[in-house]
């Protein structure tokens, strides 16, 4: 939620902030601003409520903002409605500092009151505000540098926050912070950056370092200088990126949603063959050994939105093949109830962005009772790949569209190499099964390819329901899985009402839902399950329901019952999940389309949810 980008160098600033808070639209925002010093020390501020281009359009491409140093924002709305007075930045009521924030504040009403005895007064409805002004007091009343006024701020304010200062005493300088929300800086040929994502800056350099929590850092022109928050220089470790700037771009694609589908058998064959050397799976580099292993009694996996829809598959596929009892948890709920942990439990926390905050706070949770941490996640350096014992990065490169797929695919591969080693360790599995299972993996990447070549046909099915109100997806087992992820693309991108029920479940009150015409999408991928799966199908068709099947191939007797039927490839039924999936994604991608939606940037919605 929200993004930051800073510059300060040798060329002119505006345009960069504008080209850098696009590549973090993904992110999520109602309105946008930008902070630039000009060459006479004087900072002008521009906002505009909506999207980027409206503040494009009112800088003339950033030409009316002349100079070298300067911060830029996009706001997603928390404290205020979206409004140009609330937009970023902020600044203090003499304009001696100026600022951009990301995410939240929480005693910011106790600052606000504090300060306004004191004399400031206030313009907008935001909690940025009061900590714009608390840095000014501050700085003011105690004759403080910027470091320790920021850092002195950082110990008086509850919340979680990056933060981006401009002080017009230090024209040559941009100082930032960071407690939770996250924060990089790059360098490279004389000018500096700052921003909240790697993809913001990754056309300028792919060399960063990281901020880690109450942590602070001054920007001059190509240098950095970090501090720890009692203001003591310390050293940081620079980061090489590896990914190049083409791979957060379209790359011909009319959205990111569609480029992006069509990385996952790239992103799938990648995040195997980080692991998978010479027919066995090599662990090494997650840093978790045989011993380790054995000794976990149980498993806890922690995770939001589609990260838990991986959790609900890996359930099915750890018990089954390493036969550890697992459980899955909304990471919003897990720390809040107090869970009751085994000492030898293993918590795997999935998040593509490492940053998530639900699922940041349970990994902490956890670690705070001692308990083993594994993280899977997909961006290098993240809040969860620092903090976690153990961690497992998926090789998806930078996700930008808002509705997750491929990062969603590589999940379920990490847990599929993770359970199959597990299962092989705790001898649940032999090696020729633990071989044989992982030969069946690495033919995913083409399967999933032969998927995609056949798309043309759920384009023509899914332009039928776009008008549709409600839609449901049923299944058994993994098939359920695969229904809540499929449900969960449905609506958040094409906005219409979708519910995904264990098949089950329908006669204990959902089934009186369908009437005439109801779209109803059944997966049907275990064998075991076919059959009453398809004995529920009948039982909604009889009350009007329109079906669509999705099942592998050799189920012909689905389209005896379905009006419409999509063939996957046969896989191991383990792995089933990794191609009925994607199917799923296109119906929701086309859907979306044919509703002439904002396929990469649903409302409402952000890719990367940093406050809880």
């Amino acid at each position: 939620m929200c993004g930051i980008v800073g510059f300060n160098g040798k060329l002119q600033a505006a345009p960069i902030l504008l080209d850098g808070l696009s590549k973090l639209e993904y992110r999520g925002y109602d309105s946008a601003g930008m902070a630039v010093r000009n060459d006479e020390g004087e900072v002008n501020v521009v906002k505009a409520k909506g999207r980027l281009k409206a503040l494009s359009d009112k800088t003339d491409g950033g030409k009316t903002l002349p100079g070298t140093c300067g911060i830029g924002h996009t706001r997603w709305a928390t404290h205020g409605e979206p409004s140009e007075n609330n937009a970023h930045p902020h600044c203090s009521d003499d304009g001696n500092v100026t600022a951009v924030h990301n995410g939240i504040f929480e005693n910011y009403q106790e600052i606000k009151e504090k300060l306004m005895k004191s004399g400031y007064t206030f313009y907008s409805q935001t909690d940025t505000e009061c900590a714009v002004k608390l840095i000014d007091y501050y700085y003011k009343k105690y004759k403080m540098g910027p470091i320790d006024a920021i850092a002195k701020t950082m110990v008086r304010v509850r919340g979680s926050y990056a933060l981006c200062v401009m002080f017009k005493d230090y024209p040559g300088d941009i100082f930032v912070a960071r407690k939770e929300s996250p924060m990089i800086v790059g360098l490279s040929e004389g000018n500096s950056y700052v921003a909240s994502d790697v993809p913001a800056i990754l056309k300028y350099t792919n060399k960063v370092y990281y901020i880690d929590n109450m942590e602070m850092a001054r920007l001059g022109k190509g240098e950095v200088e970090f501090y720890n928050v009692d203001g003591e220089v310390i050293e940081k470790e620079l980061v090489t990126i590896d990914w190049d700037a083409e791979a957060a771009e379209k790359g011909g694609y009319e959205h990111f949603m569609m480029k992006e589908i069509h990385e996952q058998p790239k992103a799938v064959k990648d995040t195997i063959n980080s692991v998978v050397k010479d027919n066995k799976i090599d662990l090494t580099n997650l840093g978790l050994s045989d011993e380790e292993i054995k000794d976990i009694s149980n498993i806890i996996i922690v995770a939001c939105g589609s990260a838990y829809h991986v959790g609900v598959v890996a359930q099915y596929v750890f018990e089954d093949l390493a036969k550890i009892p697992v459980r899955v948890e909304l990471a919003s709920e897990f720390r809040y109830r107090k869970p009751l942990l085994d000492p030898k439990t293993l918590v795997i926390v999935v998040s593509q962005s490492g940053e998530t905050a639900d699922s940041l706070a349970a990994l902490r949770e956890a670690k705070n009772r001692g308990i083993k941490t594994l993280g899977i996640v997909n961006v290098v350096g993240s809040s969860i790949a620092r903090d976690a014992d153990n961690v497992f990065y998926t090789l998806a490169g930078p996700e930008i569209a808002v509705a997750t797929t491929k990062a969603y695919s590589t999940q379920l591969i990490a847990c599929y190499l993770l359970a199959i080693q597990f299962g092989l360790v705790r001898g649940e599995l032999t090696a020729e099964q633990s071989i044989n299972l992982i030969a069946e993996l690495q033919t995913l990447p083409e399967k999933i390819e032969r998927i995609l070549t056949d798309k043309e046909r759920i384009q023509w099915f899914a332009a039928k329901f776009a008008a549709a109100k409600d839609v449901f997806f049923i299944g058994r087992g993994i098939d359920y899985a695969v229904c809540l992820e499929g449900s969960l693309k449905m609506k958040e991108i094409s906005y219409i009402h979708s519910e995904a029920y264990a098949a089950g479940e329908l006669k204990h009150g959902t089934i009186s839902l369908i009437e005439d015409g109801t779209l109803v999408i059944s997966v049907l991928t275990q064998n075991a399950l076919f059959e009453k799966t398809v004995s529920n199908m009948v039982e909604v068709k009889s009350r009007g329901a329109y079906l669509m099947g999705l099942t592998s191939y050799g189920h012909y007797q689905v389209e005896d019952t379905a009006e419409f039927t999509v063939y996957i490839p046969k896989t191991d039924e383990h792995f089933a999940a990794s191609l009925a999936v994607i199917p799923l994604q296109l119906m929701g991608y086309y859907i979306s389309v044919a509703r002439g939606l904002d396929v990469d940037k649903p409302r409402n919605l952000a890719k990367s949810v940093t406050v809880e």
